[in-house]
C-alpha cells in the first residue's frame, strides 16, 4: 500500500473524535462540551467563536446546564465570557432558579450581583425562592429575602414559599421564613395553610413549629 494512503487511513481510524468535532457547528460543540462537563472543550468552542448564549433543544444555555450539574467552575467560565444571567430555558427556568434548586448559594449570590432577576417565574409559576424553599435550602431563602423577594408573595395555585417548605417538612427553612415575616395564615386555592400541608404529609416537627406560631 502506498505510504501516503496508509497515513490517511490511519488518521481516519485513529481520530474519529477529531473528525466528529469538526463536523459539528461551533454552538453545538459548545453545548456538547457543557453537557459532558468538558470545561476545556467549552473554552475551545468559545475561543473559536461559539455564542455563549447558545441553547440546546430544551432551550438550556451552557450556564443553565452548568448550574444544573453543580459545575461552579464552568458556570463562572461562561459568566466571564458574557453569559446572560436572565436567559431562561423553554420551561422558563432561569440560571438563578437552577442555582436555587441545586442549593448553590454562592453562585446564586454571584448571579444576583450580575443582575439576575430574583422574582422571575417559570412556566409553572415557581421562582427561585419557591425552588429553594421546596428543597430546604435555607441559606438561599435567606439570601433571596435579603435581595428583596416578597416572602408572602403567592404564585401558581396561591402557593407561598412557606407552604412549599412546610409541605416538604423543611423545618429550618420554615423557621427562617417565619422569622422573615412569612404569614402562616395564608391559604392556597384549596383553602389550605402551610400547617395543613405539614399535617397532611405528617411532618411532626414542622407541625409543632407552625402550631406554636399560630397559638394565641
Amino acid at each position: 500500500m502506498h505510504p501516503v494512503l496508509s497515513l490517511v487511513l490511519l488518521l481516519a481510524v485513529a481520530s474519529p473524535a477529531i473528525a466528529a468535532e469538526e463536523d459539528l457547528s461551533l454552538n453545538a460543540r459548545l453545548l456538547l462540551a457543557a453537557r459532558n462537563a468538558d470545561q476545556a472543550g467549552v473554552q475551545r468552542a468559545l475561543a473559536a467563536g461559539a455564542a455563549v448564549n447558545a441553547r440546546n433543544r430544551l432551550g438550556e444555555s451552557p450556564l443553565v446546564i452548568a448550574l444544573k450539574r453543580k459545575d461552579v467552575a464552568m458556570a463562572r467560565a461562561v459568566l466571564d465570557a458574557g453569559a446572560d444571567v436572565n436567559q431562561a430555558a423553554l420551561n422558563g427556568v432561569t440560571p438563578l432558579m437552577a442555582a436555587a434548586y441545586a442549593g448553590q448559594a454562592a453562585m446564586a449570590r454571584e448571579l444576583l450581583d450580575r443582575g439576575a432577576k430574583p422574582d422571575a417565574t417559570d412556566r409553572i409559576g415557581k421562582n427561585a425562592i419557591t425552588y429553594a424553599a421546596g428543597e430546604g435550602h435555607t441559606d438561599l431563602v435567606e439570601l433571596l429575602v435579603a435581595r428583596g423577594v416578597d416572602v408572602n408573595a403567592a404564585y401558581r395555585n396561591d402557593l407561598t414559599a412557606l407552604m412549599w417548605a412546610a409541605g416538604y417538612g423543611h423545618t429550618a427553612t420554615v423557621r427562617a421564613l417565619l422569622a422573615a415575616g412569612a404569614r402562616p395564615d395564608m391559604r392556597d386555592n384549596r383553602g389550605k395553610t402551610a400547617l395543613d400541608m405539614a399535617r397532611e404529609f405528617r411532618h411532626a416537627e414542622t407541625v409543632q413549629l407552625l402550631e406554636t406560631k399560630l397559638a394565641p
